[in-house]
């Protein structure tokens, strides 16, 4: 499993509030973790590093080898990751409403388990398709699925960054979950929305399926999006899938 990832300031935006990581397991699976902070001052990096970090080690210290296994061990992990949020933001007064979005991907033999919370994106390249996977929290997403905003209309309505579901935000913490079949191949793309809403699910994919190395499209991405405006951080990390998924 070849990984790449970056993550960028942008071009307006004074910190980046982004985090991105990955990790290995005791039997050797990857999990791969991008968070979008929110928050005042320092806040957002706060809530999002705390999420991937904690995340990350927890997940180095199991055995787990099936995906059934994995999204039990991540809702209940994400439960307790957000309970810590809250309680660095109700202590700590610069931390006073810091957030993250969330989206990972546990990558087994032969499939992935794709899971987010926020607006924060997961997609796959499978023989020459590109789709996301995961579904926005946010309340554009929402208006298009009560049909009251054609689709097309979404990418520059106003309220675009107005999300409906964060980690830190209260006690609740509802984590979307989807496993999916992964070939040979395959490239996994998790990314925040500074990615996704500068450049199109199209230019993607062009990108994604072109003869540069998986560490040159992580760039041309992010290239990409500034190139578009960068009116936000931008992170994106890609994983393509080899015949072997463990580390050797």
């Amino acid at each position: 499993m070849k990984v790449a990832f970056q993550s960028d300031i942008g071009t307006i935006r004074e910190t980046n509030q982004d985090f991105v990581g990955t990790f290995k397991n005791q039997k050797g699976y990857k999990f791969a973790v991008v968070a979008d902070g929110v928050g005042g001052q320092a806040a957002g990096d706060v809530a999002s590093t705390m999420a991937v970090l904690h995340l990350g080690n927890q997940w180095e210290l199991t055995e787990i080898a099936s995906s059934a296994e994995a999204k039990t061990w991540l809702m209940d992990q994400v439960l307790a990751e957000n309970a810590a949020i809250l309680e660095a933001s109700q202590r700590f007064r610069d931390l006073q409403g810091m957030a993250t979005t969330l989206v990972s991907a546990m990558i087994f033999e032969d499939e992935v388990l794709m899971a987010n919370i926020g607006d924060s994106r997961g997609y796959l390249l499978h023989d020459g398709t590109f789709r996301q996977l995961t579904t926005d929290h946010s309340l554009v997403n929402q208006l298009v699925q009560e049909g009251k905003i054609a689709p097309e209309d979404a990418r520059l309505h106003p309220d675009k960054n107005v999300i409906t579901r964060w980690l830190g935000v209260n006690d609740e913490a509802v984590l979307d979950t989807s496993t999916y079949a992964t070939y040979p191949g395959d490239i996994i793309l998790l990314a925040t929305d500074g990615l996704t809403n500068l450049v199109t699910d199209a230019q993607i994919s062009v990108i994604l399926m072109s003869q540069m190395t998986l560490e040159e499209k992580v760039e041309e991405l992010i290239l990409k999006a500034n190139q578009a405006g960068g009116r936000d951080n931008i992170t994106v990390l890609l994983m393509e899938r080899g015949e072997e998924v463990r580390a050797q």
